[in-house]
């Protein structure tokens, strides 16, 4: 592994370790987002407890941080191992922020961002399975690790030299959602559109 490789994997750790959805409730005047709803700091629960347009610029920053070491490392010709091992460390610092004592977020956004500069194909088909589960389901975990398990093999068809190192971040965001996984089980995962609706009336 070359040492740009190197480098980039260090400082796009490092750039997923600033936590957005923490940042922008602080500046909102928000509660800090590991502390109330889900306790996930990202936009889906900065959403939740209330803060609509941070939530949006929790989403943004969060697939830019993706999107800019991979395009700069697609950029650079890096080889598709390093390409992925640098999307994974995007990734953990997202999940494991050496500034927020690595209590950080699932991830998702972040590895979608990761993914965009692959494909745009691949990304449109994430994006579709993503939107299409939460339609039926309305849970936003739900759609998030059924995306997670899709995407390898959309990544296998159109750009198969990228499968091994993006199934590794799609294991990594299934393993976050752990604990969601085991309330849906339960019956026991909050449905994010019924509580839109019913704070629309």
């Amino acid at each position: 592994m070359s040492i740009t490789a190197y480098s980039l994997i260090a400082g796009s750790y490092l750039l997923g370790s600033i936590s957005s959805a923490i940042i922008f409730c602080r500046l909102a005047g928000l509660p800090d987002p590991r502390t109330e709803g889900s306790h996930n700091p990202g936009a889906t629960n900065v959403l939740r407890i209330g803060g609509k347009l941070s939530a949006l610029g929790v989403l943004l920053f969060d697939i830019l941080k993706g999107f800019l070491p991979v395009s700069i490392a697609i950029y650079l010709a890096l080889r598709p191992t390093e390409i992925g091992f640098i999307a994974l460390a995007t990734c953990l610092g997202h999940i494991f922020p050496i500034f927020f004592q690595f209590r950080g977020g699932k991830g998702v956004a972040t590895a979608f961002g990761a993914i965009f500069p692959i494909g745009y194909a691949i990304v449109a088909l994430a994006l579709g399975s993503w939107v299409i589960i939460f339609l039926l389901f309305g849970y936003s975990s739900l759609s998030a690790v059924v995306t997670a398990i899709m995407v390898p093999f959309y990544v296998w068809w159109f750009a198969p030299e990228f499968t091994f190192p993006v199934a590794l971040v799609c294991c990594l965001l299934v393993y976050r959602h752990h604990d969601n996984i085991q309330r849906l089980w339960r019956g026991q995962e909050d449905k994010l559109w019924k509580k839109s609706l019913i704070r629309n009336n």
